[in-house]
């Protein structure tokens, strides 16, 4: 789940910064004011590709020296996919994000290729604020500064080019109200990959029950389209109360393309929970009418709810707070995998396991949390299944002695 794009830096990436540096060449100088004059600085909003990585979007900063007849791109989502470790860091919120600045060329042929469309916003920015952004750049352009710890809700690429704007203009940023006011990060992310439902369920698996507070419009500009919209109708009030729109012009750098979307799994989580729990009836029911244990399915079950469940468990330890309180582990429970061993080799014998009935608790735990957190696509009709095989246990299993 991020707003970034995977550029890897090249050979040129520090040729650029000495020619960005070149155009304003002292902070205090008159040459300084007067390349101030002719810089122009947009915000850049990007289509979503189906690539998992894009799925919600990107932003940009665009700076335009009139002057010179050169432009920049300042990308606060600069990584390496290929990086040691990097799935693992990410996951745990231990991944480091970079700024990268780069040329325009080279953005567009990136969005170009993907089929992927820009907006462009210019800013409606004074002299002064132009001065102030541009020192803000050059600052974070700086070794020491260049690197951030990535946090796809709190501090992202979007997060990153709005705080540079705002704190450096002549007053504050006042947006309109905005209808999506009150949607959970959960809610909000939804909107995006209805049409890849893997990945909205394995982002709906690992989050937890803080992804469904509510939230105001600040927080909600995580996300790019969100921050465009907000910007498009934003207004700069200042300390004497007069009042400038936010942005002066809004145009399409790039039209959307044609993108090829590769196919998934044809079957919704949804449904695969559905045949799940109508194969867990009929053996359910085969069980009942011959009095055999199919003891190969319920390990088959644990193993895999155990499996899931260490996953959800390393998630507590994750630098991540929206992950670390998820009411799915009671299903997906990581003791389903140390037990499995003990809990089948007392069925195999026809005797029934104290196991049985604390998780048919769990379960039915799980489904009263529901009305606290928003589960995974198919989580209930899974919990349902698990919940009829442990009833079946415990009621007609002879219990140890």
């Amino acid at each position: 789940m991020c707003n970034f794009v995977p550029v890897k830096l090249k050979a040129w990436y520090i040729r650029l910064i000495v020619v960005l540096l070149m155009l304003v060449s002292g902070a205090h100088n008159s040459s300084a004011q007067m390349n101030a004059d002719s810089l122009e600085f947009s915000l850049l909003t990007c289509d979503p590709h189906s690539k998992i990585y894009s799925l919600y979007g990107h932003t940009a900063i665009r700076m335009y020296d009139k002057a010179k007849k050169i432009s920049f791109i300042i990308n606060y989502g600069v990584f390496d996919f290929d990086s040691e470790n990097f799935i693992l860091r990410f996951v745990f919120g231990l991944t480091d994000y970079e700024m990268g600045i780069f040329g325009e060329g080279e953005f567009k042929a990136e969005y170009v290729n993907r089929g992927s469309g820009v907006i462009q916003q210019d800013l409606n920015l004074t002299r002064a604020e132009k001065q102030r952004i541009f020192r803000a750049l050059m600052e974070n352009n700086k070794k020491e500064n260049r690197f951030y710890r990535y946090n796809y809700f709190y501090d992202n690429c979007t997060t990153r080019a709005r705080d540079l704007i705002v704190k450096n203009v002549d007053g504050m940023v006042v947006y309109a109200p905005s209808e999506k006011e009150g949607m959970s990060y959960r809610d909000a992310i939804r909107e995006y990959n209805e049409d890849s439902p893997w990945a909205r369920f394995g982002n709906d698996l690992l989050l937890g029950v803080k992804a469904d507070k509510r939230l105001n419009q600040s927080e909600l500009q995580f996300l790019p389209f969100n921050l465009s919209n907000d910007f498009a109708n934003a207004e700069i009030v200042g300390a004497d109360g007069s009042r400038r729109p936010l942005v002066s012009n809004t145009k399409q750098m790039l039209a959307s393309g044609v993108q090829l979307v590769e196919e998934g799994f044809p079957l919704r989580p949804r449904t695969c929970a559905l045949l799940l729990l109508g194969l867990t009836l009929v053996l359910t029911l085969i069980e009942w009418k011959t009095g055999k244990w199919l003891w190969g399915y319920d390990m088959i079950l644990m193993v895999l709810c155990g499996l899931c469940g260490v996953v959800l468990t390393a998630m507590i330890f994750s630098q991540h707070p929206t992950v670390n309180v998820n009411f799915q582990i009671l299903v997906l429970n990581p003791l389903c995998l140390l037990l499995a061993y003990p809990v089948i080799k007392q069925l195999r014998l026809h005797k029934s396991h104290w196991w049985w009935k604390v998780y048919a608790c769990m379960i039915v735990l799980f489904l009263f949390l529901a009305f606290f957190q928003n589960y995974a696509e198919g989580m209930i009709i899974l919990a349902l299944s698990l919940l009829i095989r442990s009833i079946m246990k415990f009621k007609t299993v002879k219990n140890i002695n």
